[in-house]
């Protein structure tokens, strides 16, 4: 109970950010319009270059982002199917996207703080990269789909720079470019803006909201794949290890969980806000499963670690 107390008080700035995101948008009139583009186009690709360059390069740890961007693959494509029951609009779209991805960045990495040791936190960072990698590739296209053909969806996915950002830090890494302390001092502010900007971005959505209709369908959907799914296929793949493959050692699969147990990708309301795809619908689902996790993660962190 000490732990999980300890650990809640300790979630709760990341909820302060959510509020301060609702006072701008509220009474600042601060549109989320203006603050998805500079996480997509701006942040999130200096985030995944300082997270390869950064990283010891092994097979295990290089096996992380392989792994989750399969598993948010599968999820994806699962949910997409799964949706077609429910939605015939760009709500399947959003909804498949969202199964497949969650916040590691702007929560994870701040929990993993918390929790972790320096080690660990750049695990966390490389398996964020799969996550990263599945939303700036098929996330993105499932997404775009809701709105735009074919052709337009692929030239938007080309368009955006995490990708590029990922290969170009990796090859800074492989051959062992320093990067100087200018950069290490600055790349700090990065990651802070990186943070309080992708919280207070659902306090913007929420305020951004004209009437208070949450779509239950689609929550219930999001917290399906969120909070059950993930969770138990990452529970597989640990099970698997420790019976035959025995690759990853306890502290690495503390950061699985982890990363399985984090809320709805405050990205999902940045990526439908720019493709039209729903952002009412994803904002009030990334709220909702944000306020459950305050309880959630302690509780699960608090069992298995």
């Amino acid at each position: 109970m000490t732990v999980f107390l300890a650990l809640l008080l300790k979630m709760i700035p990341l909820y302060i950010f959510i509020f301060l995101g609702y006072i701008a948008g509220k009474f600042l009139h601060v549109k989320k319009e203006s603050i998805a583009p500079i996480l997509i186009y701006i942040i999130a690709p200096v985030i995944v270059f300082n997270g390869v360059v950064t990283t010891t390069i092994s097979p295990t740890s290089m096996s992380l982002p392989i792994l989750f961007f399969c598993i948010s693959v599968c999820m994806c494509l699962l949910f997409y199917g799964i949706s077609k029951l429910f939605w015939h609009d760009s709500t399947r779209n959003i909804s498949a996207f969202t199964a497949g991805t969650g916040n590691v960045g702007y929560f994870g990495l701040p929990v993993a703080m918390m929790l972790f040791n320096n080690e660990q936190i750049g695990l966390m960072i490389l398996a964020m990269l799969g996550m990263i990698l599945y939303e700036n590739s098929l996330g993105f296209f499932i997404t775009a789909r809701g709105s735009y053909s074919v052709r337009d969806s692929v030239h938007k996915l080309l368009k955006l720079p995490a990708i590029y950002a990922f290969f170009v830090g990796l090859i800074i890494n492989l051959n062992h470019v320093p990067l100087g302390q200018i950069y290490a001092d600055n790349i700090v502010n990065i990651k802070g803006a990186y943070t309080i900007l992708g919280m207070m971005l659902i306090g913007i959505s929420i305020a951004n909201i004209k009437a208070f209709k949450p779509d239950i369908k689609f929550i219930g959907m999001a917290f399906l794949a969120k909070f059950i799914t993930w969770p138990l296929l990452v529970l597989l793949v640990i099970i698997a290890n420790n019976l035959w493959f025995h690759v990853y050692s306890n502290s690495i699969q503390h950061v699985m969980i982890l990363v399985s147990i984090v809320p709805l990708a405050v990205n999902t309301v940045a990526f439908a806000t720019e493709l039209k795809a729903q952002p009412e619908k994803a904002a009030f689902a990334v709220l909702f499963s944000t306020l459950f996790a305050l309880v959630y993660i302690p509780l699960i962190t608090t069992v298995f670690f």
